[in-house]
């Protein structure tokens, strides 16, 4: 979280108090001043779990004083006093929240955990306090009606801070802002606990492949992470397969165990829904119920229609016709692709119907029988440490850009690695922190977030990013393989990271990945493009054992194989979007009864759900919506696509991947631009016009 976060997101409290650190200061405590470390790196090996407590309550208290300083000014609201002093304000929140949310995501412990479980509500009352005061929204109110005078980036801001503040519950009457107050309280900590325990079930599950039978056919790369895995969790010499996605997708589609690939699928489709302490279901009937109370509060019919309303979709039916017309086609595919398995099994003499824990295994089969390509093949080539040279490499020919190792600053966990990033002209742009690998505790996934986000008020302020994934860790000594899932998925988060580091803005409101959820994903989707195409390929694809770059017979089937498999993936993905943007569509739902295994169902009976194809993300472990920002927005991916798409096509009518001119838009309207404009704008900037669905539908093979 960053200050726009805990200045703008609502939650629930009290008026603005200048109210003193009921913890004592120690005089040590790095977040009460600026990291002493070059361009704004955390001192990560000074904060001890102790400076957390002291330091929020030092920054609220900051943060009132700066408030109140406002509200008590005497001169007429203008653009300098109110909303640019807000955005100057927050220093020590900005440095503790940064850090904190950022450990307890990729490096957590129960430490960490109690005091999220403790200072989430406080926050949420924290903020409440800011938006929800009259004499504050007053001055922003006055500032935002007089926009029209006001420079364009700052009537930008200026209609953000409105909106937010609107959208927070400025314009409720008192009691209607007191029950605000506590939805938001109650939200914070349901979702606080929804994440908590979805790392705790995935965390609980590990399956020992203990003997030779168990571990047949399976090649010695996953035979090497699971040993890892095994370490990981204090079992040192045991063999497991984890919840992690690296683990127990590359099992899934590579064992021929059927039993063990069913009791792996099922244990990872069941998180959070096992009838045990970190059972999900109850905190999801309370949060949609809440949501749903919330958006009525704010005049809005659903929670999805308050949602919308500030994405490019603008409304919950724009969302839902263009993944409706995604679905048909990917449908379809996934029945060609369900009927080649089946005809396989059969032809083995199998003698059983395809389910949800073969689907893997078989595509793999297929895919070889195909193509003649094979993840045991295709894997010896795509080496972490190549795929992080080739995304540096591709950025470097698109804008420029030079990554040089910092190994001297302090990092969080073992394995992470700094780099500065500088620009053509050798000027800073930030430093990029990356966090690759599993382990226990980190939450499943892979994301992007910032430590320090750029802007140009009051100085230069360069970012500090950080990528974190969940690739398997090698054993001492071996290179780290990924999959080509897994290098798409580095490729997509340094997108994401490369969004905040060219950020180019003056005000901190606008900056980097600040823009609506079905925009941020197009930085990083279009960065996926470069992977795929055969220059980067040729250079960077090397085997890890004979230095061979990968030959061109396997590339050719690499990228003939390229859609294979798009049915499913696609339907898995739009599975979860459909029940993401039914559940949060719904006029009524009460805490105590609402059903999310039967909201599940119920939308995957409309769409046809195949049974032997599950939702990418099941509800109980969706975290995306019941945890994060994504709520109502899980279509953002497949919006983004269209962009990305449509987007990357403009280089390749150039007949040059990395052509100049091209690039310079790029940069100039989308990755340096921040949130200064409406996305659409920025597009059409960008790429001359609107973008063109066909693009989305030829891109997965489905035109």
């Amino acid at each position: 979280m960053d200050r726009r976060e805990f200045v703008i997101t609502a939650s629930a409290a009290t008026a603005v108090m200048s109210a003193q650190p009921s913890f004592a200061l120690a005089d040590d405590n790095p977040f009460l001043k600026p990291w002493a470390l070059a361009d704004g790196a955390p001192a990560f090996d000074l904060v001890k779990t102790e400076h957390y407590l002291p330091a929020f309550e030092a920054g609220m208290s900051e943060t009132r004083r700066e408030i109140a300083a406002i509200i008590a000014d005497s001169s007429a609201p203008t653009f300098a006093n109110t909303i640019e002093a807000i955005e100057r304000g927050g220093e020590i929140m900005d440095r503790v929240q940064s850090v904190f949310f950022n450990m307890t995501s990729a490096n957590t412990n129960a430490e960490l955990q109690k005091i999220q479980r403790e200072i989430s509500p406080k926050l949420a009352a924290f903020r409440n306090e800011i938006v929800l005061n009259d004499q504050l929204f007053a001055r922003i109110e006055a500032v935002y009606n007089q926009r029209d005078t006001l420079e364009p980036e700052q009537a930008r801001v200026a209609e953000k801070y409105y909106k937010d503040f609107v959208r927070a519950g400025a314009k409720l009457n008192p009691s209607q802002k007191e029950r605000m107050r506590e939805i938001d309280q109650r939200m914070s900590e349901l979702m606080v606990q929804f994440q908590q325990n979805d790392l705790a079930d995935t965390n609980a599950f590990t399956m020992e492949l203990a003997s030779e039978e168990d571990r047949a056919g399976l090649p010695d790369f996953v035979l090497a992470a699971a040993l890892q895995a095994g370490r990981d969790h204090g079992q040192d010499g045991k063999y497991l397969i984890t919840l992690s996605r690296s683990s127990v997708q590359s099992f899934l589609e590579l064992s021929p165990r059927r039993d063990l690939r069913e009791k792996a699928f099922k244990a990872w489709a069941a998180r959070g829904a096992n009838s045990n302490d970190y059972d999900n279901r109850k905190l999801i009937a309370e949060i949609v119920a809440l949501r749903i109370e919330r958006a009525n509060l704010l005049g809005y019919r659903t929670h999805a229609d308050f949602v919308l309303e500030e994405r490019m979709a603008k409304t919950p039916q724009a969302a839902r016709d263009l993944i409706e017309r995604v679905w048909k086609p990917a449908r379809a595919r996934a029945i060609e692709e369900r009927t080649d398995m089946q005809r396989l099994i059969d032809s083995e003499q199998g003698g059983f119907k395809l389910e949800a824990w073969d689907w893997r295994y078989y595509a793999e089969k297929v895919r070889e029988e195909k193509f003649a390509l094979d993840q045991d093949e295709l894997k010896p080539y795509f080496q972490l440490e190549k795929m992080i040279e080739a995304a540096f490499y591709t950025a470097s020919n698109l804008w420029g850009l030079n990554f040089k190792p910092r190994p001297e600053l302090p990092v969080y966990a073992d394995g992470v690695r700094a780099w500065e990033v500088r620009d053509r002209d050798g000027s800073l742009i930030g430093l990029f922190y990356g966090d690759y690998y599993a382990r226990p505790a980190k939450r499943s996934g892979a994301w992007m977030s910032s430590y320090r986000t750029q802007q140009y008020l009051g100085g230069k302020r360069t970012p500090v990013v950080v990528n974190v994934c969940n690739f398997n860790k090698p054993q001492a000594g071996s290179p780290a393989l990924l999959s080509y899932d897994d290098a798409e998925t580095l490729f997509h988060e340094f997108g994401h990271a490369l969004h905040g580091l060219l950020s180019s803005v003056t005000y901190p409101r606008l900056s980097g990945t600040s823009v609506p959820t079905d925009f941020v994903e197009f930085p990083s989707q279009v960065y996926e493009h470069w992977l795929g195409q055969r220059q980067i390929l040729e250079k960077f694809a090397v085997h890890y054992e004979t230095g061979e770059v990968i030959p061109s017979a396997l590339l050719e089937k690499l990228m003939a194989a390229r859609n294979f498999n798009q049915g499913f993936a696609t339907v898995e993905f739009l599975a979860s979007a459909f029940v993401d943007m039914d559940v949060h569509s719904l006029t009524e739902a009460s805490a105590n009864t609402f059903d999310i295994d039967a909201a599940e169902q119920e939308t995957l009976s409309r769409l046809g759900m195949l049974p032997e194809i599950v939702c990418r993300h099941r509800p109980t472990h969706f975290s995306h919506i019941f945890a994060g920002g994504y709520s109502a927005g899980y279509y953002s991916y497949m919006w983004s696509e269209v962009l990305d798409a449509d987007g990357f096509e403009a280089f390749k009518e150039t007949n040059n991947i990395f052509d100049p001119e091209t690039a310079k838009r790029l940069r100039q309207h989308v990755y340096s631009a921040g949130g200064t404009r409406d996305p659409m704008e920025l597009y059409v900037a960008f790429r001359g016009r609107e973008p063109d669905v066909q693009a989305l539908l030829r891109n997965r093979g489905f035109a």
